[in-house]
């Protein structure tokens, strides 16, 4: 049997990931592990994931807005969004306000919007969206209050695994693969 990513997700919620038109991604424990490296001189280093990398690239290539949000002042995510040519915006006091903002810029509904987080920060936007979404290794406060929990953990393979989601939901699987195959 071919892989699905929509085998096994909870009911409604592929029809939820079909209308979804912008995608926006907590970094740290989302994007990451959660861990902070610092160097002597305090310089601050994160690891990413490439699957996650090239699950938000297919994204954009699909139509659908992403954006990285984080409440820390991250140069690391800052970097991180810009190699993958995506929006980012660091040292977010207020998510939800940021993802509203979002919306009136791209034209989008606050129920065309998926935001996935980890932690308290991240809770106004879970709240305020059409699919909220959290990694496996999500704070237990956030993770009852979310619609869908990824198998993988933050910075593991949680947002490629959101990514092929929304790609399937929406149809858009055969053209990505007729893409990379040419």
């Amino acid at each position: 049997m071919p892989y699905s990513p929509l085998h096994d997700l909870p009911a409604g919620l592929a029809a939820r990931a079909a209308r979804i038109r912008l995608a926006c991604f907590d970094v740290d424990g989302t994007l990451t592990d959660g861990r902070l490296y610092y160097d002597y001189a305090g310089n601050e280093s994160k690891a990413f994931s490439v699957l996650d990398g090239q699950g938000l690239k297919q994204l954009e290539h699909a139509g659908i807005h992403v954006a990285l949000i984080t409440a820390r002042a991250s140069l690391s995510a800052e970097k991180r969004g810009q190699d993958l040519g995506l929006h980012v915006q660091i040292g977010v006091r207020n998510k939800r306000t940021a993802v509203e903002a979002l919306c009136e810029q791209h034209a989008v509904g606050l129920d065309e919007v998926l935001f996935m987080g980890d932690d308290l920060p991240d809770l106004p936007a879970l709240l305020a969206v059409g699919l909220p979404v959290a990694p496996a290794n999500a704070h237990p406060w956030i993770a009852e209050r979310v619609q869908w929990h990824t198998r993988a953990r933050g910075g593991e393979g949680a947002a490629r695994e959101v990514c092929d989601v929304l790609l399937a939901a929406q149809g858009k699987v055969d053209a990505l693969l007729q893409r990379f195959s040419e």
